[in-house]
């Protein structure tokens, strides 16, 4: 493609070359530089691209596109703008040939709750259209799964895949829209044709997210600023707000307020063969429907994806028949139901989602409640108090065990961790070894016990010393039964 047509609706400065040239492709990490690429240098929280420089001249960059001055040798076109994250955004919205025009996108923000939605919208969206799907869990179309790193991610990969979803006839997209992502513009230039808001609490306020509540909230709200269309958890905190300005046609959803989509009654089911909800709706859709996701916050993540749905005109019988069966992959999965016990899977790490999960999993009145969990290496001290308080208020068994160390000794994390647990006076062991937290639990599991595996959720890894080791609670589990 020409540079030219790359570079098109960008305000740059030629520093130095040509633009009349062509180019191959776009980079933003120099490793991966090939020939008559363009590379972005971007700024970081822990590297500078900047300082990658001289690697990406050397591997024959045609292009640099650079945000501070720097000393740049060789014959590569050096063009320079405000933002290269914003650049980026838009050279490979141009690049990909704006595919976000021409699909139906739903973008998902909210604390919590963002990854089961977005899942539920895209299931509920395939009885009738075909659609893809981009957040936490990977990019998914057809039968296609590219995982990714972030909730959102980078600019250039979500354009690319929105490019290969067109090419492969999808028709709707449900995009997973995390804060982080309107802050490092990946999502800059999409106008999403319903913008979803779940909830929203105090959040992903540390020096590498958010500086304060009002950056996370005004983050949040790029959202409904570039959305044609709103749907919004009419219960949810920080309301005033998200909509202060926003002149939008907008539905809402809720229990305590309201709203078009009212949850009229629900009751939470847990017997021999099923754990969910049956819950009763009035206003824009009047049913009873049977949910296979526990919670009266899986219940509120459902309305939400009703009142998408309600939007796009699908049958509601086929709506009532795919939410008695549908999961999501590490998001309140109950992966073992049998008539003794259950095993659920979940990937909570906020406080809000902590508070909700261990909570409602008493809603359930289990015999006991059984809870394995660790704590995450490199992050902040008052979250793995809260981690231990939390779970260990509303458990009758902790098991202390690994979630991702990092470069943090285990000892130092998990004594962290009993901080807060002993805080509550919690009952609890450590054992190490996850897989063997997770056998002894099974090993030792009494009639009406739920168990409940905390923090890993759909991540197949664990990340120890700057090395990510294989590992899945699933893969552990089907191991367990085979030879039991």
């Amino acid at each position: 493609m020409k540079l030219t047509s790359v570079l098109k609706d960008i305000d740059y400065t030629l520093i130095k070359g040509s633009l009349d040239i062509d180019i191959q492709d776009i980079k933003y990490d120099s490793r991966k530089i090939e020939p008559n690429d363009i590379y972005v240098a971007i700024k970081g929280y822990n590297l500078n691209g900047h300082d990658f420089i001289p690697e990406a001249i050397e591997k024959k960059a045609r292009v640099i596109i650079i945000e501070e001055l720097v000393n740049i040798y060789g014959d590569a076109t050096i063009i320079m703008v405000k933002s290269t994250k914003e650049a980026l955004a838009k050279l490979s919205q141009n690049y990909f040939g704006h595919p976000d025009k021409e699909l139906f996108l739903i973008g998902v923000t909210g604390t919590t709750g963002k990854t089961t939605t977005t899942h539920i919208i895209k299931d509920l969206i395939s009885l009738k259209y075909s659609c893809g799907l981009i957040g936490s869990n990977g990019i998914k179309y057809l039968d296609q799964v590219i995982l990714t790193d972030n909730t959102t991610p980078d600019s250039y990969t979500i354009y690319k895949y929105l490019r290969e979803m067109l090419n492969n006839h999808i028709t709707h997209v449900v995009i997973e829209a995390s804060s982080q992502s309107f802050k490092l513009a990946r999502l800059l230039g999409i106008t999403f044709d319903i913008g979803v808001l779940t909830n929203l609490t105090s959040d992903h306020i540390s020096p590498k997210e958010h500086a304060n509540q009002a950056e996370y909230l005004a983050c949040k709200k790029e959202l409904f600023k570039n959305s044609k269309q709103i749907v919004i958890n009419n219960d949810s905190l920080y309301l005033d707000i998200i909509l202060k300005d926003i002149d939008k046609p907008l539905i809402t959803y809720g229990l305590k307020n309201e709203a078009d989509l009212h949850l009229k009654s629900y009751e939470l089911i847990n017997n021999e063969e099923f754990i969910g909800s049956k819950f009763s709706t009035e206003g824009l859709i009047n049913a009873e429907f049977n949910l296979a996701m526990p919670g009266l916050f899986n219940i509120y993540n459902a309305l939400c994806a009703l009142c998408v749905l309600a939007l796009l005109d699908i049958d509601i019988l086929k709506i009532k028949e795919k939410l008695l069966t549908i999961k999501v992959r590490g998001r309140m999965n109950c992966v073992v139901n049998n008539p003794d016990y259950k095993v659920i899977i979940d990937y909570a790490h906020a406080q809000d989602s902590l508070e909700k999960l261990v909570a409602t999993m008493q809603d359930y009145h289990p015999n006991r409640l059984i809870s394995i969990f660790g704590g995450g290496g490199n992050r902040d001290k008052q979250r793995r108090y809260a981690l231990g308080s939390i779970i260990g208020a509303s458990s009758d068994l902790c098991i202390l065990t690994m979630d991702n160390p990092r470069f943090e000794e285990l000892n130092k994390i998990n004594a962290d961790i009993k901080e807060g647990l002993n805080q509550v006076n919690a009952k609890y062991i450590e054992i190490m070894d996850r897989k063997e937290a997770i056998y002894y639990a099974l090993d030792n599991h009494q009639k009406g016990d739920i168990i409940l595996l905390i923090g890993k959720g759909h991540e197949e890894y664990q990340d120890i010393k700057g090395s990510k080791y294989y590992f899945s609670e699933e893969a552990v589990l089907k191991e367990y039964f085979a030879n039991n």
